[in-house]
């Protein structure tokens, strides 16, 4: 069934038309809307035309949120990063909802992962117990670190990236891309942690991998126990007790893939890994963050100061 507003439009460009020999009051009861409700339609032009103008001027505000850097954002991804804009603009879900459907501004949708995780390893004495027990976030910054590997397919065949995560603050504070699976760039990636964040960690910080044999290898347990890290391992086959950053790497590639396929070399595929990582960081306003960036929400837990001044995270949300 047509909006009456639709119906309105179709009597008014009748009415309008030179060879229309119908009266008003034929088209509505044709029709079956009411004359009073179309005179009260043709007398709101002038609001109508202020709503589109306010609607539009809003849209390009959501237009300019959702492609910033180059990384196509959700309801709530734009909602965060009006927030982050000079000066902040608070808008509602429900709103950037309309708003986005009314011009057909579509969100991204996670698609299935149609690359392999990689082949388990087989089992050694190495394997270190559960100790994590999936408390991702009960123990504050840099308390629980999440490390993983995951397949880049490029230029017709695959690299590898290393990354460590923040648990809490859901930081990425290492990561290395390397064109080989040997256990090297794993290593790097630890000591550029310990290098840029060793200061932070103490002795009841935790690593926590998978039973890959990059983990139990005598290297990668040997800098782990330098560093003064605990060392927890998920249980065998299950993926959920490192949920955190499997869910991570399926969002990044979401972001990156089609960027990935244009790249033909290392360096580029490296480019982008490297732009997605400090924006993820620096500029990705995370829901469960208090709506904050990563990095800023490190700052937050630290200084207890709240940066979106114009916007107190224990208010409920005007959506």
């Amino acid at each position: 069934m047509e909006k009456p507003s639709a119906v309105y439009e179709i009597i008014y460009s009748l009415v309008s038309a030179e060879d229309n020999v119908q009266s008003i009051k034929e088209l509505c009861q044709i029709a079956g809307v009411s004359r009073s409700g179309y005179y009260n339609w043709v007398a709101s032009a002038d609001k109508r035309a202020e709503r589109e103008t306010r609607d539009r001027a809003d849209f390009e505000l959501i237009l300019e949120a959702y492609n910033f850097r180059g990384y196509a954002k959700g309801i709530r991804g734009i909602h965060m990063r009006l927030l982050q804009m000079n000066p902040p603009v608070l808008m509602n879900l429900k709103k950037i909802s309309r708003l986005m459907h009314k011009f057909g501004l579509v969100c991204p949708i996670r698609k299935a992962n149609p690359y392999r995780r990689m082949a388990k390893a087989l089992k050694t004495d190495a394997v270190a117990d559960n100790l994590l027990k999936r408390e991702f976030r009960e123990h504050g910054p840099r308390k629980v670190l999440l490390t993983d590997i995951t397949y880049i397919p490029c230029c017709g065949a695959f690299f590898y990236l290393s990354v460590i995560k923040d648990a809490y603050t859901l930081q990425i504070l290492a990561y290395v891309l390397s064109e080989s699976l040997e256990v090297d760039f794993v290593l790097e990636t630890v000591n550029i942690l310990i290098a840029n964040h060793g200061a932070t960690l103490d002795d009841e910080t935790l690593i926590h991998s998978d039973q890959g044999c990059h983990y139990t290898s005598k290297k990668f347990r040997e800098i782990v126990k330098d560093s003064h890290l605990r060392q927890s391992m998920s249980r065998r086959g299950n993926c959920w007790d490192n949920a955190p950053q499997e869910s991570f790497f399926g969002h990044m590639k979401d972001h990156i893939m089609n960027k990935i396929a244009t790249a033909e070399s290392f360096e580029e595929a490296k480019a982008i890994i490297d732009d997605y990582m400090d924006f993820y960081n620096n500029d990705n306003g995370i829901w469960e963050l208090a709506k904050l960036t990563p990095n800023e929400y490190y700052e937050y837990c630290i200084t207890g100061i709240y940066p979106l001044l114009k916007y107190n995270p224990d208010e409920t949300d005007p959506s």
